[in-house]
């Protein structure tokens, strides 16, 4: 190979490695997707929490007999000390558990479409294809399977002849727009 071609080569080289470099996007700590909350993904053990919040506070809490295997929550506390995440891993006192569901409880955490626990039942139905609408004793639980999420609305948002027979089919088009989210979870 001759010496211009080499230059060549090597400046190509060079340029394509610091374009890669600068346009690697940093990882959003609050984006919610459908394996994947910040740096927690849904291959994340237990033991590796605080690689996926480090700046945060993670509380374990053991309740009762631990050989029910009952599973015991994490919660994730922001270094001001607000409530962010609550994780329940698949495996009760196993390091090596992933984690199977998170209750989302900061409006912080948001998906790509600008969900969070402040949207309305307008906000998921416009940006996302609902799978299934459970109705529950008190309230009602619809389903995005797209992300993986269990949206919860209280049923004192809903229109009053769909609050007290568990029995009803409801539909979407019956949930009021401004129908308040109670909490959503994601399920891995």
């Amino acid at each position: 190979m001759n010496t211009p071609l080499k230059k060549l080569s090597l400046l190509a080289i060079i340029t394509l490695v610091v374009v890669s470099c600068t346009s690697e996007k940093k990882q959003n700590p609050f984006l919610i997707s459908k394996q994947q909350i910040g740096l927690l993904t849904d291959t994340t053990q237990v033991k590796d929490l605080k690689l996926a919040f480090p700046n945060d506070s993670i509380v374990t809490s053991i309740k009762g007999d631990e050989f029910i295997g009952e599973n015991n929550d994490i919660y994730i506390y922001s270094s001001e000390g607000a409530k962010l995440l609550s994780l329940t891993p698949s495996q009760t006192l196993d390091s090596t558990a992933t984690v199977k569901s998170i209750h989302v409880i900061s409006e912080t955490y948001k998906t790509d479409k600008n969900i969070s626990t402040i949207s309305t039942f307008k906000d998921i139905n416009d940006n996302y294809k609902i799978s299934s609408i459970n109705n529950l004793i008190n309230s009602i639980v619809v389903s995005v399977n797209e992300i993986n999420a269990s949206f919860t609305i209280d049923k004192k948002e809903l229109p009053a002849n769909l609050r007290f027979d568990m029995t009803l089919t409801i539909e979407a088009i019956q949930i009021p727009d401004n129908a308040k989210i109670k909490y959503f979870i994601i399920h891995w």
